[in-house]
């Protein structure tokens, strides 16, 4: 399919939006099926902020002091969970889960105010970071105005606004997409922190929960305004359709789920395979290792994957075709499941393993080597059999930068490998690791090789 200029994408939207005037609900219509992510995306290296338990004061100001510890880490790319004032009523915990939104067009309090917001994307933007915002677009919290003022906004059972049926979440009002004022009100909502704050895209929270010629409609409005990024919550893939046009990416919840079981010794490697992403269309997954739901509900980074695993684990995210995540307190793997509803600071000063390095490292890799670049999937992208399920290894390729990365991804030695098919000895080593430790270089594996447990390299072939 061919690239479809946003311009064109805007006039087909107008001409629908006069020929459907009048109508009391949004109606399905023809519009591109195509968009690409901005530029930057390429070198991406996203960071999940946890405002309210980043800092002991869990402000916007507090945060802004530690943009150079970021960058430094090689972080460039800011996401940052809700920042949205959050409902009192029906709230769950004492203050309140950040995705019950009250008002989208303000900041909470008790971040700081919408100055301090601006404040800090212009001096994240000055360093070289972007910026991207978690947005709630299927439900709103009780006390958001649209529930008294636009009911008909909302989907209703026996006359009454409900929560969204069957998610156990009872301090949110489910949304009605059948309404086409609510859809317009939405999107310029969005619009609103492009336009007067600059954010550069934005991660939808449960945006399979939305349909999908909604987020179709918003990419186009949104894109009128700045080429942004769009990062769909889709747990699974079970929304694969807002990948054609609405999203840049989405959830490689597959990759997790199959490394958390590599790591616990109950799957092997050579079933990542099985989730790679497709290439028929310009978009590329998003890697993790946690998340502030895995954290908060289901286990730590360090419950998930041992001193022992981690390099590895890091390197392959930062390797793989797609953009790697880092959610805060990762860094540090950080062993406790933050609060989600209470404050929660994470400690910093914790004793414990240190991969700012080993992050910072693999992001330098990132940017230096077009291979690796997030949007080099299909032909960039080749998965390299070693004749063993516990070795992982596949090549990336983009013009004259060729790399291969090797994995052991498994508590024992693999002993015996035949690497000729794939190595002939005039190599280079751009990293590698053993356990617990990694190196900038390394000596480089040839011949019929035993493999360290958890041992990896990364290896330039031009």
């Amino acid at each position: 399919m061919k690239y479809v200029n946003k311009f064109v994408a805007a006039w087909v939207l107008l001409v629908v939006t006069v020929f459907c005037a009048g109508c009391s609900a949004a109606k399905p219509y023809e519009i591109p099926t195509e968009t690409r992510a901005p530029e930057w995306t390429r070198t991406a290296v996203l960071y999940e902020v946890n405002l309210r338990q980043y800092t002991k004061s869990g402000t916007i100001n507090e945060f802004a002091e530690h943009l150079d510890t970021l960058k430094n880490m090689g972080v460039n790319t800011l996401w940052f969970m809700p920042i949205h004032p959050i409902s009192v009523t029906n709230r769950s915990g004492r203050l309140g889960s950040y995705y019950s939104v009250s008002d989208y067009r303000d900041v909470n309090p008790e971040f700081g105010t919408k100055e301090d917001f601006k404040a800090l994307v212009d001096k994240a933007h000055d360093m070289g970071f972007h910026v991207m915002l978690d947005w709630v677009a299927n439900h709103t919290g009780w006390d958001n105005a649209w529930i008294t003022e636009h009911p008909d906004w909302y989907t209703q059972k026996d006359g009454k606004i409900i929560s969204p049926e069957g998610m156990g979440w009872p301090d949110v009002a489910d949304l009605n997409y059948d309404n086409a004022d609510m859809r317009k009100e939405m999107i310029e909502c969005m619009k609103y922190w492009v336009t007067e704050y600059d954010v550069d895209g934005f991660r939808c929270d449960y945006a399979p929960g939305v349909p999908e010629d909604f987020w179709r409609e918003a990419r186009i409005e949104l894109d009128k305004v700045k080429d942004i990024y769009m990062l769909e919550e889709d747990l699974g893939g079970q929304a694969a359709a807002n990948l054609e046009y609405g999203f840049d990416s989405n959830y490689a919840t597959k990759v997790y789920e199959t490394l958390l079981a590599v790591a616990k010794d109950g799957k092997t490697a050579d079933k990542i395979k099985l989730y790679m992403p497709s290439t028929d269309n310009n978009t590329f997954p998003m890697y993790y290792l946690d998340n502030h739901d895995v954290n908060s509900w289901d286990r730590t980074i360090d419950e998930a994957f041992s001193e022992e695993t981690l390099p590895s684990m890091f390197t392959l995210m930062f390797t793989l075709p797609g953009i790697p995540m880092i959610y805060s307190g990762d860094e540090i793997a950080y062993n406790k499941n933050i609060a989600f509803m209470e404050k929660d600071t994470i400690d910093w000063d914790r004793t414990g393993k240190d991969y700012r390095d080993l992050i910072s490292n693999l992001s330098q890799i990132k940017s230096q080597h077009p291979a690796l670049y997030s949007d080099n999937t299909g032909d960039g992208f080749e998965i390299l059999n070693l004749e063993n399920k516990n070795v992982f290894a596949f090549k990336r390729v983009a013009g004259d930068d060729e790399l291969i990365c090797i994995f052991n991804m498994s508590k024992r030695e693999q002993k015996d490998i035949d690497l000729s098919s794939v190595i002939t000895g005039e190599e280079e080593v751009v990293f590698s690791g053993k356990m617990d430790s990694y190196n900038a270089t390394g000596e480089l594996p040839t011949g019929v090789y035993t493999f360290s447990p958890w041992e990896f390299y990364i290896i330039a072939t031009k």
